[in-house]
């Protein structure tokens, strides 16, 4: 997690710049005593994170008069050191504001202060003390990090965007990292926009494609206004790709609605990855679903004895519609060539009752014959309002996740 990195990086940081401290004291050679005394004892004290004690022989060191250059920068390096160890943002502060510590050490101090009101969970100040680390010549990434952070935790929801704002349109192909587009995707939901939600939430699935990310899509999809009850197979067929099968009832209902479509094949297929992973052949429903394993195995041998005779009847209709179902048939019994070439048979002789569903499933079919460039050109010529350009699109960045 960034947060504890940055804990990790502001502690690091106030350990360097106590170290600091005490080695200027330490190679100090030309101090006088009134001033090399209290300042020897600052930092036995500051060993001992005695801090007020500390802090107290800074100020008797530099209460000496006459006081060298030398002498002076020494004083506020303890000074500096010390502040850093207590956490006493006002000290670090006050330190800077001096003047008084060489430039690459005010740096150290700068970003020190960013640190301790990141830890203090000021973000707003901690923003703006990173922004004034890198103004100042800063490089470190880890103040990115940080940056970032404290503009999320803040709320400043405006400044995470324009930060990330090229995230999303980045087609390299690397993964972004995950944090970076969760918070895109939290400060989307938070100002409602739904267009960047869903794009965040996309890049999400697609480079760490978890259960949650897949879901909140696929529920996205299925809520959307105007989407069709009639894709309810294919939703379920994007759930079983995506391994957000839940349950028994799941198998059940989607082998169900196989069966109901005349595809007795991917009903045999669904029913037995439940058996296989486990989740059909036991509790109260055990027999239950051995009737429709039973159906669907009769289902699947009948029909594929059928499919030669169906398929000369469909080269004789006046429309695809057979053709198409028939295609996706093939490709469920395992003959993915036959299956697309009878799908774009189908789709070329027109007059679809559902062109869109057509060119979804041709795309699924490509997909499944491993021909991945030929799917992702198809899913893209999906459209339509009622939900099969939304479901190609998520096949797209299955597709994507896969390769």
């Amino acid at each position: 997690m960034i947060a504890g990195k940055a804990v990790r990086t502001t502690l690091s940081l106030a350990c360097a710049l106590a170290f600091c401290g005490v080695a200027a004291v330490a190679s100090a050679q030309s101090l006088r005593p009134e001033v090399g005394r209290p300042l020897q004892a600052a930092q036995e004290a500051l060993k001992a994170k005695r801090y007020a004690d500390a802090a107290a022989k800074v100020r008797e060191a530099d209460a000496v008069g006459n006081k060298s250059a030398s002498e002076q920068t020494t004083i506020e390096r303890m000074r500096a050191a010390v502040a850093a160890a207590s956490g006493d943002i006002a000290g670090q502060v006050a330190v800077i504001n001096s003047g008084k510590l060489p430039a690459s050490e005010q740096l150290r101090m700068v970003q020190s202060v960013a640190g301790s009101y990141y830890t203090q969970r000021e973000y707003a100040n901690a923003a703006t003390w990173t922004q004034r680390y890198f103004k100042e010549g800063g490089t470190d990434p880890q103040m990115r990090a940080i940056l970032l952070q404290s503009y999320y935790l803040g709320g400043d929801c405006g400044n995470v965007s324009r930060t990330l704002s090229g995230v999303l349109n980045d087609d390299s192909g690397r993964a972004p990292p995950e944090e970076q587009l969760q918070m895109l995707a939290s400060c989307y939901q938070k100002t409602k926009d739904n267009t960047g939600y869903i794009g965040a939430i996309e890049k999400l699935a697609t480079y760490y494609p978890k259960k949650e990310y897949w879901a909140d899509l696929l529920g996205r999809v299925q809520t959307k206004k105007g989407f069709s009850e009639r894709l309810g197979l294919d939703v379920y067929r994007l759930k079983l790709a995506s391994g957000l099968m839940n349950g028994a009832n799941d198998y059940m209902e989607m082998a169900q609605m196989a069966l109901g479509d005349d595809f007795p094949a991917e009903a045999k297929k669904v029913v037995d990855q439940g058996y296989a992973n486990k989740v059909l052949g036991a509790g109260n429903d055990a027999a239950r679903q051995k009737r429709l394993s039973d159906l669907a195995n009769k289902r699947f041998t009948e029909t594929q004895a059928a499919l030669p005779n169906e398929e000369k009847e469909a080269l004789q209709d006046r429309d695809g519609n057979r053709l198409v179902s028939l295609g996706y048939n093939y490709v469920g019994y395992g003959q993915a060539a036959k299956g697309i070439s009878l799908i774009e048979q189908g789709i070329k002789k027109g007059n679809l009752r559902q062109p869109e569903d057509a060119k979804l499933h041709l795309g699924v079919a490509y997909l499944a014959a491993g021909q991945k460039a030929k799917a992702l050109a198809t899913f893209k010529t999906v459209g339509g309002t009622d939900g099969a350009a939304d479901l190609a699109r998520l096949w797209t960045l299955q597709a994507r996740r896969s390769a």
